[in-house]
């Protein structure tokens, strides 16, 4: 009796880039209200962009995939540090991070 091997294929990366993408889709439309919750589902969502860059580009042989997957993780990085930025000078101002208080940032 033989052990079987449980490989890993493109298939399986892309049902957990789908599961990361709808979590992500839902973090941003079922939860309105709080803007650290809306940053961390552009991330869901930008990751599971990479895991299909990743996996595609390994599948297919190309490094191309793997270079922009880099360059995604670089504007990642930088929406992360800019909207925490943002959301800290918020804070200090208005005392609260909810998104309905933005309106009042109008005028």
């Amino acid at each position: 009796m033989t052990q079987g091997v449980l490989a890993i294929g493109l298939g399986h990366y892309l049902t957990v880039a789908a599961i990361l993408l709808v979590l992500g889709v839902f973090g941003i439309f079922l939860n309105r209200r709080n803007v650290i919750i809306i940053l961390m589902s552009i991330e869901l969502i930008l990751l599971a962009v990479n895991i299909n860059l990743v996996a595609f580009s390994s599948a297919l042989g190309d490094m191309a995939g793997q270079i922009l997957a880099m360059f995604v993780l670089t504007v990642a990085a930088a929406e992360a540090a800019i909207g925490l930025a943002i959301v800290v000078v918020y804070f200090r101002n208005r005392g609260s991070i909810q998104v309905e208080d933005v309106n009042l940032m109008k005028g």
